[in-house]
């Protein structure tokens, strides 16, 4: 059982390393983006823990056959819980409102002819080259070649000014590149736009070109730029001068015959050559009538508002000329395959494909590369812009790619994807190095040949919520999920993105793109816009709970992941436990996000999620159940120096995240008796609030840590390692519920 066999330390190393790095360690999480993924080494721990006995660290590099166990995910997103159960020979069942999340698992899952697939795209590479191949291609200031491949165009927000009509740029800064990854910094001049190489920022001294001082700080700062003509101050973003517009300024490239003997990489101010080519790109474009790019407007949201507010009304505005002419000719080749297992990988890839082909990536002026507009789980409008060779630039030698964000990109992780599939691995990590654990005779997938027989199992996908699911009672021996964290991801807003596309190009019997978007009422994320609060989401929290619920055999557990940075945020979860008829018979902790995340980064929000453990009948470690501040600021610390044994660092978020994992439990615990499933939800959440508060809450706790865990709000920090009391009693046998 996960409550005994559950290894805190090795998996929360091993998920750690791999959110650090999750394709190298589940190469499947590339067949197309999805938001807040959960480490795969989790589940795969929690699995084995339950069904296989033993040593975890043992179990966890060895094949397993778990047939004749039935897995499903209420929430399944991404797919992650489902993988892994059907990694390890269990049938699963999964749901999601959402068509992106039902697509999405759908491909993961399908067998796929690698080979067919493979011929496909590199007929489509060869037709895009020929078609559009010389936009992409720019002169070498070294060489003078006219074929090195663009790895970025940089563009800048302009503005009309309100005064005289004068158009100018809304620079936020002139630093294109700093010295991280390049040995000098690189600076456009704010007089005649030349890129200067200087070693010193703070003294970048004068321009090459026109001997102008340079500067680093731009004009566009606090939504307002002062016009260079007439010196009118004027505001942005202005929404009645409807969709942004933008000036080429700088393109980043690559030249494989200066490559080897060049140190760095490779800028230039675009030529005249460099602008002609994107005026002769709007031209094609202008005289192609399209038949898959959407003309869908933006619906008002909590993320889209943003887009609005900047004079963004058709989702197609959030694309220049030259990559809406690449993804128009793309869509037409993809449409004319006539194998539609091929053509709707295909479309997945151009769906992917899209977060890194729009005007609202950025260049990131540090790691020198293109960050794709999801990256902050939001859509980002800067004042500078990137966009990426739509083709990719495929480095040969070594099987890699040089720059992101194109097809070669994209096709490559998809075909790892898929291999990862029919040959799953591990990475064991020894001396600090990461070692490839083939698990043999492991797969994904619904079916697969070999050269015996033919193996088949059983996998139900469906777009719907799950409150409509009807699971037979006692059919299920695990529900392992990983709800939505309340108000964390607007995923319908963001994907519908990408949707308004794939519905366009892809092919589906299911009707599941017969929506013209993948919002929905009844969807669990907190939504100002929609008026969806905390009541709704616990309400539809408790519904799936209880339907889960009655379709587990008695005492399977339904385990789920959860963090917020709010108490409030955490009753919803007790009370859909309590209305189902469980009790919490663990909290673990695990890190369930990368640190360096972009969205998170610097904002103290925590890594670390509960893992709540959720059963009809069984038993607990008595020492667990606890009822004052200072006994649970115990189990804290021993929880705390599990995690940091899995050398995890924790931050004050962290730390509080863990304690709500533990007021939660054992307010479910301590109400599993009386509680009163015919109260409002309002009153229930109440109730809940009301019993952790008497265990203390967390103000509670935190009187009874040691200093340098309360003083860890802005940096990581290490346990202090004194001996801590020992909280609970003598007797550590079971309690049974």
């Amino acid at each position: 059982m996960i409550e005994k066999n559950f290894n805190i330390p090795f998996i929360a190393d091993l998920a750690l390393h791999e959110k650090q790095i999750q394709q190298n360690y589940r190469p499947i999480i590339a067949i197309h983006k999805w938001f807040a993924r959960r480490p795969g080494t989790l589940f795969r721990g929690l699995l084995l823990s339950e069904f296989v006995g033993g040593s975890l660290k043992d179990n966890f590099y060895k094949a397993h056959n778990l047939k004749g166990i039935k897995v499903a995910d209420p929430f399944m997103g991404g797919g992650t819980p489902l993988i892994e159960a059907n990694r390890l020979g269990c049938d699963v069942v999964g749901y999601d409102i959402n068509p992106m999340a039902y697509w999405i698992v759908s491909q993961e899952i399908e067998h796929l002819d690698l080979k067919a697939y493979r011929e496909a795209a590199t007929t489509l590479q060869s037709y895009l080259e020929k078609e559009i191949g010389t936009f992409y291609k720019t002169k070498c200031r070294k060489c003078g070649s006219p074929n090195a491949h663009v790895k970025y165009f940089i563009w800048v927000k302009t503005r009309k000014c309100d005064g005289c009509g004068g158009i100018f740029d809304l620079f936020p800064g002139y630093l294109l590149a700093a010295n991280s990854r390049h040995p000098r910094n690189v600076v456009i001049c704010s007089a005649c736009g030349e890129l200067n190489e200087v070693d010193d920022r703070k003294k970048p001294g004068i321009c090459q070109a026109c001997g102008s001082g340079l500067k680093l700080n731009g004009p566009a700062k606090r939504n307002r730029c002062q016009c260079p003509y007439c010196s009118k101050v004027n505001t942005y973003p202005n929404t009645s001068n409807g969709a942004p517009q933008h000036r080429m300024v700088a393109i980043e490239y690559h030249c494989p015959a200066c490559k080897p003997n060049q140190r760095g990489r490779f800028f230039k101010k675009p030529d005249q050559e460099d602008l002609a080519k994107y005026e002769k790109a709007f031209e094609t474009w202008r005289r192609l009538c399209p038949s898959f790019v959407p003309d869908d407007e933006i619906p008002p949201g909590d993320e889209t508002d943003r887009l609005h507010r900047w004079g963004y009304r058709r989702y197609r505005e959030m694309f220049n000329h030259r990559q809406l002419l690449g993804l128009e000719l793309s869509c037409r080749f993809i449409a004319r395959h006539k194998d539609s297992k091929i053509r709707n990988a295909l479309a997945t890839n151009l769906s992917d494909l899209l977060r890194y082909q729009n005007m609202l990536c950025r260049y990131d002026t540090m790691a020198l590369k293109s960050l794709d507009m999801f990256s902050v789980h939001g859509f980002p409008v800067g004042l500078i812009q990137c966009e990426s060779n739509l083709l990719g630039i495929p480095n040969s030698d070594k099987g890699t790619n040089v720059g992101s964000g194109g097809w070669s990109n994209i096709i490559l992780k998809y075909e790892r994807a898929k291999a990862y599939c029919e040959n799953p691995f591990e990475i064991r990590r020894q001396s600090g190095r990461r070692i490839q654990v083939a698990i043999k005779g492991e797969w994904i997938g619904e079916h697969r040949n070999t050269s015996v027989m033919s193996e088949r199992r059983g996998v139900e996908l469906h777009c719907c919520s799950s409150t409509f699911s009807d699971l037979p009672p006692a059919s299920l021996d695990a529900v392992l999920t990983d709800p939505p964290y309340f108000a964390s991801v607007q995923y319908a807003e963001l994907m519908d993105f990408c949707y308004v596309w794939l519905r366009r190009l892809a092919i589906d019997n299911s009707g599941v793109f017969k929506k013209h978007s993948t919002r929905d009422e009844n969807e669990l994320t907190g939504n100002i816009t929609m008026e969806r609060g905390l009541l709704h989401f616990a309400e539809g929290l408790s519904a799936i709970f209880v339907k889960m619920a009655r379709a587990l055999k008695q005492g399977a557990p339904l385990v789920f992941t959860y963090h917020h940075n709010t108490i409030e945020a955490y009753l919803p979860v007790a009370v859909a436990i309590l209305d189902a008829g469980l009790t919490c018979s663990a909290s673990i902790p695990c890190p369930g996000e990368m640190g360096a995340s972009i969205h998170i980064n610097g904002t103290g929000s925590s890594v670390i999620d509960t893992v709540f453990v959720c059963r009809s009948t069984g038993s607990v470690p008595r020492h667990i159940i606890v009822s004052t501040p200072q006994e649970i600021a115990g189990l804290l610390l021993e929880d705390i120096k599990l995690i940091r044994t899995g050398n995890i660092r924790l931050i004050r978020g962290d730390i509080r995240c863990i304690a709500y994992g533990h007021l939660v439990r054992l307010a479910v615990w301590n109400l599993r008796k009386s509680w009163n499933i015919d109260l409002s939800t309002e009153e229930k959440m109440k109730v809940v609030a009301r019993t952790i508060e008497k265990l203390g809450g967390w103000t509670g706790i935190e009187k009874h840590l040691p200093d340098d865990l309360l003083s860890a709000s802005a940096c990581r920090t290490s346990l202090a390692r004194e001996q801590q009391e020992y909280y609970g009693g003598e007797d550590d046998d079971e309690i049974s519920f």
